[in-house]
């Protein structure tokens, strides 16, 4: 079985295999009208979403198929107690194919380990999101014409920022990118992101004080909010809320070419008067989401039929029931699920969770 839990679990060849087929169903959307008839999506959102949900919804109709699910988890067995485990065993005997989202880190791993049918994480907590990832992708492709050659700066939330830590990841794939990391002390890149991606596959990265300095130097600029609801603590949110804010005079250094992107949904961070910048690409980012979803669901459901084609869930070197996790947020904090823990790649034994990337509990 396949599934997309992590940007990893794609070689460079599926993503590009996927970014292909999302510019071929751009250029005839007809051609693929009929392509999941018969087949159903289970779009399992246990937190507010409005494009993830509706790209996801939209994808499978325009490829012909039917949509099952749930958008608010109150509405489901969930209230009642079950656990994503079971959900996902019972989600199993009626669709095809499973989107997740959830606030809890780890969540759509556990769905997948007891999916008899291919599982999509639509985004779990701060930790990932990796089909937003295949839509920045896409988009950097379709606005650049590359996905090589660039230096992107990320500003914001980096901290809790799972589009993020998915986008770095999947960069990592790709030729001479060097990214520029602008974010307030509380919200900087975590230290695991910077020593296990951008060390260990050579992606030269700087942290700068200001988006001023480093607008010159970008061929994307990723904007991100402050995620209020991933934050503990109210006087932490407000502390930080504010600290960076795009204007239309702050882009009068930027490259022309230069574009610039945002997952949404925004709250104060980019003023409405970029809008009109034609520069501003994060509404045709949008679409450009429903495309790639739809290339993704069809090569999930094809790839699944195919037993060469299906990938190992747990890294090598996993150990269980070890360790604790030290991340309130992880799904083995949450339910009763076996623990487990993977080397850390970038201290000799040391470990991590499997499900959040944190640390053991000490």
């Amino acid at each position: 079985m396949r599934h997309l839990i992590d940007p990893t679990d794609l070689s460079s060849s599926e993503l590009q295999e996927i970014i292909d087929l999302a510019l071929d169903i751009i250029a005839d959307p007809a051609q693929y009208a009929d392509a999941c008839r018969g087949k159903k999506l289970a779009t399992l959102f246990y937190e507010p979403s409005t494009r993830t949900r509706l790209s996801f919804t939209s994808a499978m109709m325009e490829l012909g198929g039917n949509v099952i699910g749930f958008s608010n988890a109150a509405n489901s067995s969930v209230s009642k107690g079950e656990t994503v485990a079971d959900t996902t065993k019972v989600i199993s005997c009626f669709a095809d194919i499973i989107a997740m989202r959830h606030p809890i880190e780890g969540a759509p791993l556990i769905s997948a380990l007891n999916a008899s049918i291919p599982v999509i994480n639509a985004g779990d907590g701060s930790h990932a999101h990796p089909t937003q990832t295949l839509t920045d992708l896409l988009t950097i492709r379709r606005e650049l014409g590359r996905c090589d050659n660039l230096t992107i700066g990320f500003c914001g939330d980096l901290r809790f920022g799972r589009t993020v830590h998915s986008l770095i990841k999947a960069l990592s794939r790709f030729e001479n990118v060097k990214v520029v990391l602008i974010a307030p002390d509380e919200l900087k890149l975590p230290a695991y992101m910077k020593e296990e991606v951008c060390d260990r596959y050579g992606v030269p990265y700087e942290e700068v004080a200001s988006m001023e300095e480093a607008m010159p130097l970008l061929d994307i600029f990723y904007m991100t909010r402050v995620q209020k609801e991933r934050f503990l603590d109210q006087e932490d949110y407000d502390r930080v809320k504010d600290c960076f804010i795009l204007t239309a005079d702050k882009l009068k250094n930027a490259k022309p070419e230069m574009r610039i992107l945002h997952p949404l949904p925004r709250v104060n961070e980019i003023a409405i008067d970029v809008d009109a910048d034609p520069r501003a690409a994060y509404f045709r980012q949008v679409e450009n989401g429903k495309f790639v979803r739809m290339a993704l669901i069809l090569k999930l459901l094809e790839w699944s039929k195919i037993p060469s084609m299906e990938r190992r869930l747990l890294p090598d070197g996993t150990i269980p029931n070890a360790y604790h996790c030290s991340n309130p947020k992880c799904i083995s904090n949450h339910e009763p699920v076996e623990t487990l823990f993977r080397p850390d790649r970038a201290n000799p034994g040391k470990y991590r969770c499997v499900y959040c990337e944190s640390k053991p509990r000490s």
